[in-house]
């Protein structure tokens, strides 16, 4: 018997539950909102997810959020519209009521705003923080939450002012009431089926419907978030075919402790997925933080990240280093592959056709290890990297390495590790004479290319250095 579906795509915006259908799925929300609805507010300036001025939030359910909503801003540019299914839509529209919204008024008050084409955008990422906020940020915290905000003109010092002077105001919190109400009626409906031409959108409700459509549509694309592949729509002007979203599928949003470990299904947001490796692996914190942007992560998924192989991916030289091991299934069956078995070649790898990421699982520390992961890149936010290594040494009591990984991202057309660097360590103290073996195994290990971001020469002094910022912090038993 086949499951209910439903054929237009709802959510709840601007006070009522909106249905589209004759749309193509491919339509990004910012394009609906200026060139559709006419709301002008939301802006277009990179049209990849850098520049924040697409900033909206969306809502959805979440009982662990005030009054049952979580908020989080993403990019309205990288959002498809059939992604807005079963969510409440929020746009800088809807920000200001009578007067100004406290973080409108700090940043008019403190001359935060020269030009004003950024302005939405910081409004929105500074609304949906201040709405699940219980109080001020600090200047770091709002510069985190702002990371994914670019400004041409005015300087970010007053923007920063007016992030930390908005709950200087009398607060104006929102009354998530309505759109709960909306969230829960429409997560009782059908899921959706969404056809608009050849185009398809599917988003099943549980993971035996999802590994079903995948099974007997191997040749349709799984997405998530789309951070990557909205990409290929806005600046490629892709057809992307057939499409499966994962989104729908709270099975895949779980992250959980497994014997010491962490289960961390392919749906979770790379924002909750790396709250939790930060709180087992406290070395990650700066990592984490220039991880993208705010709204970037709460869009895009850890799975999605893992399976797109992207040779310059950041949580993958990580899992690598942590031992990780991906769960795939495909139809009915489930199995289990070390993360290191799982990329065969520049965007291949060993995901059969039709086979679904389910979840990341990271062992446990092991008693007597070290973890270190760092991040090069020309900014500190909001950039790629030239080079990304993370390292888990397990030492003897006498101090011996007794297992060494050491993988990176950037050096070679997969993240990887260094086998040979690796040889170097095991079965020696981390003394000069193994760093300077390990040094020179580098070489042999990986033969970086050289692009717009790093020539080969760099990232492979790079990756020497972190080795040897490695052996400084372990040996000195330096914090993190």
């Amino acid at each position: 018997m086949s499951t209910p579906t439903r054929a237009d795509i709802r959510f709840w915006f601007q006070g009522e539950v909106v249905s589209l259908s004759g749309i193509s799925p491919q339509k990004t929300v910012l394009r609906w909102l200026r060139e559709d609805r006419g709301l002008t507010g939301t802006k277009e300036g990179c049209g990849e997810g850098d520049c924040g001025a697409c900033t909206v939030a969306l809502g959805s359910l979440d009982p662990t959020a005030p009054q049952g909503v979580r908020l989080r801003a993403v990019n309205s540019c990288l959002l498809f519209l059939p992604a807005l299914d079963g969510k409440a839509l929020f746009t800088v529209e809807d920000v200001a009521g009578a007067d100004l919204h406290p973080v409108q008024r700090a940043l008019v008050d403190l001359h935060a705003s020269q030009c004003g084409f950024c302005t939405p955008g910081f409004v929105m990422s500074l609304w949906a923080d201040y709405q699940d906020r219980s109080g001020p940020p600090d200047r770091a915290e709002a510069a985190s939450v702002l990371s994914g905000n670019l400004c041409r003109c005015t300087g970010y010092r007053p923007i920063l002012d007016a992030a930390v002077a908005a709950w200087d105001y009398p607060p104006v919190k929102l009354d998530r009431q309505p759109a709960a109400q909306a969230l829960r009626s429409l997560a009782a409906l059908p899921a959706l089926s969404y056809r608009h031409g050849e185009q398809t959108w599917e988003a099943p409700r549980s993971l035996d419907a999802l590994a079903d459509l995948a099974d007997r549509d191997p040749g349709a694309r799984i997405v998530a978030g789309a951070t990557d592949v909205g990409l290929w729509v806005t600046k490629g002007l892709r057809d992307l075919g057939p499409l499966i979203s994962v989104g729908a599928v709270d099975e895949l949003k779980q992250i959980r402790p497994e014997n010491g470990g962490l289960w961390m299904g392919a749906g979770a947001s790379l924002n909750d997925a790396f709250e939790a490796l930060v709180r087992a692996f406290p070395e990650l914190t700066e990592l984490a933080d220039r991880f993208a942007s705010p709204p970037v992560r709460n869009a895009g998924t850890l799975g999605g990240n893992v399976a797109n192989g992207s040779p310059i991916g950041d949580s993958m030289p990580v899992l690598l280093a942590l031992g990780a091991s991906l769960v795939l299934r495909k139809g009915a069956v489930t199995r289990q592959l070390p993360l290191d078995e799982f990329y065969l070649g520049y965007q291949k790898t060993a995901r059969q056709p039709g086979e679904i990421v389910v979840a990341i699982r990271v062992p446990p520390a092991v008693p007597g290890s070290a973890f270190r992961a760092w991040k090069v890149s020309k900014r500190r936010a909001q950039d790629i990297s030239a080079v990304c290594g993370a390292f888990s040494l397990v030492f003897d009591p006498r101090g011996t390495v007794t297992q060494a990984r050491l993988a990176f991202g950037g050096l070679a057309a997969v993240p990887a590790r260094a086998p040979q660097a690796e040889g170097c360590l095991v079965g020696h103290p981390f003394d000069d004479v193994a760093l300077a073996a390990a040094r020179e195994a580098l070489g042999r290990d990986f033969s970086p290319l050289t692009d717009g971001r790093a020539t080969a020469d760099y990232r492979r002094v790079v990756a020497q250095n972190l080795l040897t910022r490695l052996q400084a912090e372990v040996s000195a038993g330096a914090p993190a």
